[in-house]
């Protein structure tokens, strides 16, 4: 089998696993006694790595330079970045949820890529001056994997507000030193409410021969939903592990947006060009770094941070496809435009 041949297996065959594994952590959710069903989708979460890197390998073999130069490769690269921080985020919550949520998102990407790319696209071609560089590597794996972990990140906040959803979380304590977690819990609360029983005041007139008596009747107002236990811990793990990626995803973007501008100085003259790629990135570094300023000085937590998280996971799209098919730029070589 030659490495195109080869090539077009792997990808096919790595979108069929994530479909599986997408179907069968959404199984595990809905049959929960059903045993190792968890089990079976880690096992078909790592097949998907590992077809994804034998794919990025035979076309390093192929094409001779790192495989990032057009969509088709960055596109699986991602996938495979995503389906490794899965492994991470998983093995801090072991819950079938996590699988849930990541897996569908890998999987379209591989589906996007394998089927719905024109062939001409997913076809290696040489390389262009600019991407003649060891800069390639560096600034584009960098950026790839921050997404990645951002991603990753966005989504588990996503399914907090899920799970959590129609009810406002607090930590008492903070998710980002250690000792204070364990000791850490959630409370409830609804905005405009006492933590207590509130008490309202029923006025009644009641004739009677000495005039007209006001009596006061107490009524109990409605009691505030509660997650059950099992919730509870689920939406705690969840608000931990999305900021714990977010903070892995963070100094990476950061790393590569630096790399990034040394490499545009070299190549063009200019560390920044305002180029709507970089103008992009530079907005979606300032959201994740309101996220983390938010949780580590203002001590957010919960649903606020959550929010701002759900946010960021469409400005990551937007900066790394999205200004691609609607803008031109000198990010746009190998791409759509």
């Amino acid at each position: 089998m030659d490495l195109v041949a080869l090539q077009n297996w792997l990808d096919n065959a790595s979108f069929a696993i994530l479909f599986a594994t997408m179907l069968i952590y959404w199984g595990s959710l809905t049959f929960p006694k059903i045993p190792y069903l968890t089990l079976a989708g880690t096992t078909g979460m790592g097949m998907a790595n590992l077809g994804i890197a034998a794919l990025l390998g035979a076309r390093w073999l192929e094409a001779g330079y790192f495989p990032l130069s057009n969509l088709y490769e960055s596109l699986f690269f991602i996938a495979w970045g995503i389906t490794a921080m899965h492994f991470l985020a998983e093995s801090m919550s072991r819950s079938p949820l996590v699988g849930a949520v990541t897996a569908p998102v890998a999987m379209a990407i591989t589906a996007f890529a394998a089927l719905t790319l024109p062939t001409p696209m997913q076809s290696a071609e040489p390389l262009v001056p600019a991407l003649k560089s060891n800069w390639l590597m560096m600034h584009v794996s960098v950026m790839l994997l921050s997404y990645a972990a951002l991603m990753v990140g966005s989504l588990l906040a996503v399914a907090f507000l899920v799970v959590t959803s129609g009810q406002n979380i607090e930590l008492k304590g903070s998710s980002v030193g250690t000792g204070a977690y364990r000791s850490s819990r959630y409370q409830l609360h609804r905005a405009g409410e006492a933590a207590e029983e509130a008490v309202e005041a029923e006025r009644l007139s009641v004739n009677n021969p000495g005039g007209t008596v006001a009596l006061l009747k107490p009524v109990s107002a409605t009691a505030v939903p509660q997650l059950s236990p099992q919730k509870l811990s689920l939406a705690e793990a969840l608000d931990n592990i999305s900021y714990r990626m977010i903070g892995l995803g963070f100094p990476l973007l950061t790393i590569g947006i630096i790399a990034g501008a040394v490499w545009a100085n070299e190549a063009w003259g200019s560390y920044w060009s305002w180029d709507p790629k970089e103008t992009w990135a530079l907005i979606t570094w300032l959201v994740f770094a309101a996220y983390l300023h938010a949780r580590i000085t203002r001590g957010w937590q919960g649903r606020r941070p959550a929010i701002l998280a759900a946010t960021g996971f469409t400005m990551v799209w937007i900066c790394y496809l999205g200004v691609n098919l609607l803008g031109k730029g000198l990010h746009s070589y190998g791409w759509f435009l």
